[in-house]
């Protein structure tokens, strides 16, 4: 379960711990009125960082996004030459957007 704070800029609180399936399965069932974000995500180490790279279906299907967690928000990092557009702050992106304004929309 990730639990995403407020963005502040490109830095946001962020908490994430491991969930029994069942609970993951009830809080989906519950909680969500039948919508998500289908995604599948890598990991991709480059020049010291890890990326999570994030590849939508669905509704999102062709939409692809990167991101870097660093340790502080004026810490260096080199992008990898695959990375095309910065899109950090455009809230088009953010999951809780896609669910009603999904990629196949834009």
């Amino acid at each position: 379960m990730t639990i995403k704070g407020e963005n502040r800029g490109a830095v946001r609180s962020e908490f994430e711990y491991p969930i029994p399936v069942d609970d993951a399965d009830a809080m989906l069932a519950e909680l969500c009125n039948g919508q998500s974000v289908d995604k599948v995500r890598y990991l991709i180490d480059h020049a010291g960082h890890t990326w999570e790279v994030d590849i939508f279906s669905g509704n999102n299907q062709g939409l692809v996004v990167a991101e870097v967690e660093l340790n502080s928000e004026d810490e260096s990092v080199v992008l990898p030459d695959w990375i095309r557009e910065e899109v950090t702050g455009d809230p088009r992106y953010y999951n809780s957007s896609l669910i009603s304004h999904p990629y196949s929309n834009w």
